[in-house]
């Protein structure tokens, strides 16, 4: 008996599992973004501070090869950005990667808001906050749609 209810519960399962293409663009776009926006300061420097402002990360040796912050901002951001982009690419959504993604939007809005508003950073990371917020909405949207979205059962032979 137990083996005829796993069976049955099986297809139930896999089709409330299936990846939503919603969920793979998501994905793809928010590490593509993200991909871009961590490499820049790694690749140069100067014209990311020519845009964003310049950075007092480097101050105790005044060498801009010395922007530790920064950079390790742009390497955490490139790593999430592989996460992302991996996970689009299998067509997975784990939980874990949407956390990571929902979380990291969420958090990047809340630090650009945050500094622009106390001074600290450019207003250029209004534009940031803007795309993290679009993304932040992309994911509000897939969850209803997910939630909303009729489920396939499949109960086999009768």
């Amino acid at each position: 008996m137990s083996t005829v209810a796993t069976n049955m519960n099986a297809p139930v399962a896999e089709a409330t599992r299936a990846p939503l293409p919603i969920v793979r663009a998501i994905l793809g776009g928010q590490g593509l973004y993200y991909l871009a926006t961590g490499l820049w300061p790694l690749l140069n420097i100067e014209s990311f501070q020519a845009v964003t402002g310049q950075k007092t990360d480097n101050l105790v040796t005044g060498r801009e090869s010395d922007h530790w912050l920064v950079m390790t901002v742009a390497v955490l951001i490139v790593v999430m950005a592989a996460s992302m982009l991996a996970a689009a690419w299998r067509g997975s959504h784990s939980i874990d990667t949407i956390i990571l993604a929902v979380g990291a939007a969420l958090a990047l809005t809340t630090i650009d808001v945050t500094y622009v508003a106390r001074k600290v950073i450019a207003p250029i990371y209004l534009l940031d906050a803007t795309a993290e917020g679009a993304l932040i909405v992309a994911w509000i949207y897939a969850f209803t749609h997910r939630l909303s979205a009729p489920k396939v059962l499949n109960l086999g032979p009768r």
